[in-house]
């Protein structure tokens, strides 16, 4: 399953998506081994790392997906007829016969120099916005990357991707908001909060996007009866004051078996959530096609000098079934 945390900026978005994502890789609550699992700090501001538990400094070296675009595309473009070049690929640019795919947890020479493991889940960065972007370039451009990746993910049974995305409704600046099977909406019982949240429903439902809203930072029932009032059946569940959390903000990053267990339990109900979703590849590459044709429309084909809608193969769906045949 592929899943986005989103939300307003200060919500505690990133605290969330590195709890669940720990929740993944370290719960053994079923005795099971630990799921394959990858991170992706799509954030513009780019704390996923320290907040997943690495040195600052050590997050600040990161080698990031936003400065290998051109890798990247020349390594997913494979041998596909449809694209002739890497400099031809888009951001959107979706797969065909002869792309090559990525799994979320392999060996491959992307993952070799970008996914970097932080205790014990592994992670990739966009890379922050740099001192020569100031002025000159869109962020979007870094986070194109990770489009491109989910583009071409083919993720199974007990596999995960979980992304950090940027706050409120930037996340709708590129079609990378239609890449997940569940998005997890942090909201803050607060009037601000919950205008982030129906700002960003009014969009994604347009689009068939599942969204489910985890409460964060809640005291107590006045609190949960305020998100209940304001987003009614969206609310999945929530997440109380937590020392465990206060404990990783000030560097002690302690075992997730030491979470309180309301908060535990929240984590196991998202996962639920997210586990009980069914997968609709179709819908997937419908939608990969829809927003590639948007942006080729719009900028791609003048830039390129050529109608890159045609990189649209509309015999191949990303799905088992397909790169089985294949």
């Amino acid at each position: 399953m592929k899943t986005a945390f989103v939300g307003k900026g200060g919500s505690g978005k990133t605290t969330l998506a590195a709890l669940f994502t720990r929740y993944l890789a370290e719960d053994r609550s079923t005795g099971g081994s630990p799921p394959a699992l990858l991170a992706i700090d799509a954030d513009i501001n780019q704390h996923l790392a320290v907040a997943l538990g690495a040195d600052p400094d050590e997050a600040a070296m990161l080698p990031a997906l936003g400065d290998r675009l051109d890798e990247i595309k020349e390594y997913l473009r494979g041998d596909n007829p449809r694209i002739p070049s890497a400099a031809a690929m888009l951001k959107t640019t979706p797969p065909g016969a002869g792309s090559r795919l990525v799994r979320v947890e392999e060996h491959n020479p992307l993952y070799a120099g970008l996914v970097h493991r932080i205790g014990p889940v592994r992670l990739a960065v966009t890379g922050p916005f740099a001192a020569d972007d100031l002025g000159v370039a869109c962020y979007h451009s870094k986070v194109g990357a990770v489009e491109l990746l989910l583009n071409h993910m083919l993720d199974g049974p007990g596999e995960y991707a979980v992304v950090d995305m940027t706050a409120g409704a930037d996340s709708f600046a590129s079609g990378l908001f239609t890449r997940f099977d569940l998005t997890f909406l942090v909201c803050e019982p607060t009037v601000r909060s919950v205008g982030v949240y129906r700002q960003y429903v009014g969009y994604a439902r347009d689009h068939g996007v599942r969204v489910a809203v985890v409460g964060n930072k809640v005291d107590d029932a006045d609190d949960v009866t305020f998100l209940r009032e304001q987003v009614g059946d969206d609310l999945l569940c929530w997440i109380g004051r937590s020392g465990f959390v206060k404990a990783a903000e000030r560097g002690r990053h302690l075992q997730i078996g030491d979470l309180e267990a309301g908060n535990a339990e929240a984590l196991r109900v998202m996962r639920a959530a997210l586990d009980g979703c069914v997968k609709d590849w179709r819908r997937y590459a419908a939608q990969a096609a829809e927003f590639h044709t948007r942006n080729a429309v719009a900028w791609g084909n003048a830039r390129a000098g050529e109608d890159l809608t045609a990189q649209i193969d509309p015999d191949f769906v990303l799905q088992p079934a397909t790169v089985a045949a294949r």
